[in-house]
């Protein structure tokens, strides 16, 4: 007996200086943070690392939420019948070849026999990738745009609801789901060209499996970010001023392009399915 007690106090000595270890090694939490928890980050995944945390979680509990009974939905492709359709056009283009690995085609766009709109990449020849890209004919301005949508999961890949402009000047807000992990979605903008606001939130499902809601609030002073009606986002600094187009588009990476965002696109073809797009003006 005396010999196993001796045995006992090695153990409990040895596991209190590992407990102490531990303990100098964690942040100090005050009990004031919410987020000095670890795993905990925006959208709430008991699966998520510390790591994966960008920011501390906002209070938005002041910002009302947007239920999808009260979305003015100007475009449902359950109702809307076969493309084209008036007020709404489908690329047929080169963008970019140095970042989009793929060139909009018409084909890629359509309406299918379920009702969802399908943007698409393809491979019509070998290596010759093709997207797709489906906006507004008109240009809108402050308001609510919000979407149902269920984005590509693939590496490499982008599927996206956002504005833009041009004209006079690059003004662009974004909904952006980087195909390499569609757990999570990117909020995004650019004033006059100036991006830098990108924003990563956790949504605690997969985005590719079924639809959800997306959407933004675009005002003077701020834009706020949705996910089913929920506000989970807000910035407040350099906000768009310039009337936008209502976009979406899926596309792949080129191999000049950033490695480190979504992945290295493999040469996965397939589909991002969209129910409808709605605006609400402010």
């Amino acid at each position: 007996m005396k010999k196993h007690g001796k045995i006992f106090r090695i153990v409990a000595a040895i596991a209190l200086l590992i407990s102490a270890a531990v303990l100098v090694a964690l942040p100090a939490c005050d009990g004031t943070d919410f987020n000095c928890t670890f795993g905990q980050t925006q959208g709430g995944n008991d699966n998520d690392t510390p790591g994966d945390v960008t920011e501390p979680e906002e209070d938005l509990s002041d910002v009302p939420e947007k239920p999808e009974s009260e979305i003015n939905k100007i475009i449902d492709f359950s109702t809307s019948g076969s493309l084209p359709v008036s007020g709404w056009a489908t690329a047929n283009w080169q963008n970019d070849p140095e970042l989009f690995g793929c060139r909009w085609s018409y084909d890629n766009v359509w309406v299918d026999n379920d009702g969802k709109l399908r943007l698409e990449i393809r491979e019509p020849a070998e290596g010759d990738y093709t997207g797709g890209e489906f906006r507004t004919t008109a240009e809108y301005g402050y308001g609510y745009y919000s979407v149902s949508m269920k984005p590509m999961k693939a590496d490499g890949v982008i599927s996206s609801f956002f504005t833009y402009t041009n004209d006079p000047r690059w003004d662009e807000i974004d909904i952006e789901f980087l195909g390499d992990d569609t757990t999570k979605v990117q909020f995004n903008y650019y004033t006059d060209g100036k991006g830098g606001h990108e924003f990563v939130y956790h949504l605690g499902y997969d985005a590719s499996e079924e639809f959800h809601t997306y959407g933004f609030e675009w005002l003077k002073d701020c834009i706020i970010w949705y996910v089913d009606g929920k506000p989970v986002h807000k910035a407040t600094v350099e906000i768009p001023a310039y009337e936008q187009q209502i976009m979406m588009n899926l596309w792949n990476i080129a191999e000049t392009g950033p490695d480190d965002w979504a992945g290295v696109y493999k040469g996965d073809l397939g589909t991002a399915y969209y129910e409808w797009v709605g605006f609400d003006a402010a």
